[in-house]
């Protein structure tokens, strides 16, 4: 019992230094931002690898801001490749499993890849998340509703079979 009052002063001491180490907020380089601003513009203007070496860049000088991956997986998409945008949206999901836009990101790439029952579980979780008025689940449902893009066939894909006459 003679201890309890300075038991209880070390518990309150921890809870108190581990919810502010918990809530407080990380620092980032503002080169790392500068060079995602630069990225968005050259999105914008539609150079996707310029965006994509500007976001790498980023990347680069900021390992630990996720939100660089957000981009380089718009990125990829822009440039048709769905693939490597999911394992970016992955990546950032990995750092925050609640991001709704990594979680809708990833879902919408799905669907452009064909993989729509992939997408509509990404559905799921953002309903149950966010609930289904949230602007990420009226996206990715706008999207699994317009279904996966119709291939673009190539001269190579629809060739005629070779035929042998005779003269």
């Amino acid at each position: 019992m003679r201890y309890y009052p300075a038991a209880l002063a070390l518990t309150l001491l921890a809870a108190v230094s581990a919810s502010a180490g918990f809530g407080a907020t990380q620092d980032h380089d503002p080169r790392a931002a500068a060079l995602i601003k630069e990225g968005r513009a050259q999105l914008d203007e539609g150079n996707a690898q310029g965006a994509i070496d500007a976001f790498e860049a980023a990347l680069a000088v900021d390992p630990g801001m996720s939100a660089v991956f957000l981009e380089l997986a718009r990125a990829a998409r822009i440039e048709g490749l769905q693939g490597k945008a999911i394992h970016y949206y992955r990546e950032a999901l990995e750092r925050d499993p609640r991001n709704f836009a990594a979680i809708a990101g990833e879902g919408e790439a799905m669907v452009e890849k064909g993989a729509v029952e992939k997408a509509r579980r990404n559905l799921a979780q953002l309903e149950s998340l966010c609930g289904s008025s949230c602007e990420e689940t009226q996206a990715l449902a706008g999207k699994i509703a317009r279904g996966a893009p119709a291939p673009v066939l190539t001269a190579e894909a629809i060739a005629p079979e070779p035929t042998v006459t005779k003269n």
